[in-house]
């Protein structure tokens, strides 16, 4: 259950999404959005097990069943972000009214080096990019490469640069490279929300429910004593974002026994910290699978 989103096959054929892309590109942001009610239309009627987590989300966060239009609401708000990625990615930010809160939490680690950490809430490709073309900010991203590999292949495409910003995660290298960039005074991203397959886990309470969530971001900061800034890029309908910074001032302990001790106390902070984001913009969460453990 817990790594059910790396089973998930990507859906959509290559030709769509290179017509959305297209669509996007040549025709406008007024056009494209327009198609994201077909899709999801279609997510909503084929795609159960994204169908079927959204309703379990909703009605944790709301404390009753969803109704069909916040379902729908859920799911375009997903796609809506999808879509944005395209112009993200190519550098045109003046599509977008993107304000920033407690910018000067990551102003003041800007050349010493830090992990932020966010989830799947929202763009981190909103922050992501305005690091890279705008701002200055040499930012690494921790990811998976190989899943929904077409559409991030796709997307990059419109940024090569943005290559040269992944650090593959479970490589023979991935914390050498990721010790590397923040002694360089980099900023490394991730997002810690979702556990991989056979990753160590611990139990938070999330929206009510205890849930699994990953220790690897608790157990990175511990190696790289870094500062840890909370990152959240919330969507908020037409053209605005909100990107909120935030100082992570949860410590783990240097002594191993201390630290594995306190491993759940990091990470249960952490799941407080997302829970509250959650709640300012319901629509903004995006695990679509099973997330917590069924009875």
């Amino acid at each position: 259950m817990a790594a059910g989103w790396q089973g998930q096959s990507e859906r959509g054929s290559p030709w769509a999404l290179r017509l959305i892309l297209w669509i996007a590109l040549h025709i406008g942001r007024g056009a494209a959005r327009v198609l994201l009610y077909p899709i999801t239309f279609y997510f909503l009627l084929n795609g159960r097990t994204a169908r079927n987590a959204s309703r379990d989300y909703l009605t944790r966060i709301f404390g009753r069943a969803p109704t069909l239009a916040e379902r729908i609401r859920h799911i375009h708000c997903f796609a809506a972000t999808i879509l944005d990625r395209v112009y993200f990615l190519s550098g045109q930010f003046d599509r977008f009214d993107v304000r920033l809160h407690g910018v000067e939490v990551i102003q003041a680690r800007a050349g010493t080096g830090a992990l932020l950490l966010s989830a799947h809430v929202g763009s981190f490709d909103a922050l992501r990019a305005l690091g890279v073309e705008q701002r200055g900010l040499p930012i690494k991203v921790l990811m998976f490469p190989d899943h929904n590999g077409f559409i991030t292949a796709l997307l990059h495409t419109l940024n090569p640069a943005l290559l040269e910003t992944i650090i593959p995660l479970g490589g023979i290298d991935t914390l050498l490279r990721v010790q590397e960039a923040v002694t360089q005074g980099e900023m490394v991203g991730m997002l810690g929300d979702r556990v991989a397959a056979g990753g160590k886990t611990v139990s938070c309470d999330f929206l009510g429910a205890p849930a699994p969530f990953p220790v690897g971001p608790a157990q990175l900061a511990a190696v790289l004593r870094v500062p840890v800034i909370l990152v959240f890029g919330l969507y908020r309908g037409g053209n605005r974002y909100d990107l909120y910074f935030e100082t992570f001032d949860a410590v783990l302990p240097q002594g191993r026994r201390e630290r594995e001790a306190a491993l759940g106390q990091w990470t249960q902070a952490y799941a407080a910290r997302l829970e509250h984001h959650v709640r300012i913009a319901p629509y903004n969460w995006f695990n679509f699978y099973d997330f917590w453990p069924q009875d």
